[in-house]
């Protein structure tokens, strides 16, 4: 214990080099596919009315690998997790590509399903750098491997054109081709975590808490202590309404943007520029949201991310043919999404001792994308029956009991 405590700085700063160096394999993989999703799911469905079906089934496949992934993680670390989650990633990348040839909606929307768990990866490896971190600057720690992702996911919705335009010697359509790509880029990305990610940052922390307070058994670790822990602790059930509420409004919007977007003429080109911007805001301006939830105080980010969604809806929602508005708007719902992602994040790690920690942490991400997965799937229909400007009514109403239960939590 000795020697471990004595090299724990430097193991900090390891560990993190290599989460993110996944971040950004992962990012640009995860990006290089969805920034067409919609797009893809219209030209095999033939309808918009199903077109937000492809990134709501992604959103579902990262909701359903949430809990399994956990109870892996919980039992053998972070590693094993981390790389069965790109493994299948990169499998369901494959399905996608198989059913655009084939033309076959339900195998496309199979392998979205699939392709989500490489989401699944991204999201636990801020979990994972919050495993070693200090309490003061668990923030900071988790928005650094958040940030991360800024490299990989700007550059992938620009890399969609050039991909689609790779295969179109191989019979396979070309907004399909950003999918063969985020295949190998997920594969890369189960290897590096393979090789490079040792000691366990999740094992590590639980030997470091052995013989403390923070310490437990293997019943202290499992889905119904994760449970029992969110509903003793209200700043946790807060956390998990944060994370939750701000991914809905994000993945509702986002989603079908693209679509809003090539009904007022845009080309791949302008929509993956759009997209880029919308993650530049995610992503790259996450640290600041960490050291404000630091030094500010979880609750008061809280309320910050309330007032950006909301903003962003109104730019977005009241956009129309101005493709410069609506890309402001997902840049400030970018924001937004960063500071109640990575500020929940935070606040759910505060708020439940340290062997629930794994639970809990899969049981949020459960949450957010079970509760983004009906967004998005209600987003196509709001689209199709009624507009763009009405979703983004829409997701302007999810965020006022988020705002009421935190301004009661901050007075209280």
């Amino acid at each position: 214990m000795a020697v471990v405590t004595a090299e724990l700085p430097a193991l900090r700063r390891r560990i993190s080099a290599v989460l993110v160096a996944s971040q950004i394999l992962g990012g640009l993989g995860v990006a290089t596919g969805i920034a067409l999703a919609s797009v893809l799911a219209q030209e095999v469905s033939g309808t918009d009315a199903l077109s937000g079906l492809a990134p709501t089934a992604t959103v579902a496949g990262t909701a359903l690998l949430s809990m399994p992934l956990a109870a892996l993680m919980t039992a053998r670390g972070r590693r094993p997790g981390l790389v069965l989650a790109y493994a299948i990633g990169a499998a369901g990348a494959g399905v996608v590509v198989l059913a655009a040839v084939l033309g076959n909606f339900p195998l496309l929307l199979a392998g979205m399903a699939g392709f989500g768990a490489g989401s699944s990866a991204n999201l636990q490896a801020r979990f994972a750098a919050a495993d070693l971190a200090e309490p003061e600057r668990r923030g900071r720690a988790i928005s650094t491997v958040v940030w991360a992702t800024t490299i990989g996911a700007v550059l992938g919705p620009n890399i969609a054109a050039p991909a689609g335009r790779s295969v179109s010697g191989l019979g396979i359509p070309p907004a399909a081709g950003p999918f063969l790509w985020a295949a190998g880029v997920f594969l890369l990305s189960a290897a590096l975590v393979a090789v490079l990610l040792r000691p366990d940052p999740l094992l590590t922390a639980r030997a470091l808490a052995a013989g403390t307070e923070e310490g437990a058994g293997p019943e202290g670790r499992s889905l119904r202590a994760g449970v029992r822990a969110v509903r003793e602790s209200p700043r946790a059930r807060l956390a998990l309404v944060t994370v939750a509420v701000s991914h809905t409004a994000m993945v509702s919007i986002m989603s079908m943007t693209p679509v809003a977007l090539s009904h007022h003429g845009a080309d791949i080109t302008l929509i993956g520029l759009v997209i880029s911007g919308h993650i530049a805001g995610m992503y790259a301006f996450s640290p600041v949201m960490g050291w404000l939830s630091d030094r500010l105080g979880r609750l008061s980010v809280i309320g910050l991310a309330v007032g950006l969604l909301a903003t962003a809806a109104l730019l977005a929602g009241t956009a129309g043919p101005s493709h410069g508005q609506t890309a402001a708007g997902l840049f400030v719902l970018g924001l937004g999404w960063s500071a109640g992602l990575v500020t929940g994040s935070a606040l759910l790690t505060d708020s439940v001792p340290q062997p629930a920690r794994a639970a809990v942490q899969g049981l949020s991400d459960l949450t957010m994308n079970t509760a983004a997965g009906v967004g998005g799937a209600g987003a196509g229909l709001v689209v199709a029956q009624a507009g763009y400007g009405w979703l983004n009514a829409v997701a302007a109403l999810l965020l006022l009991p988020l705002a009421a239960v935190a301004v009661r939590r901050k007075r209280g």
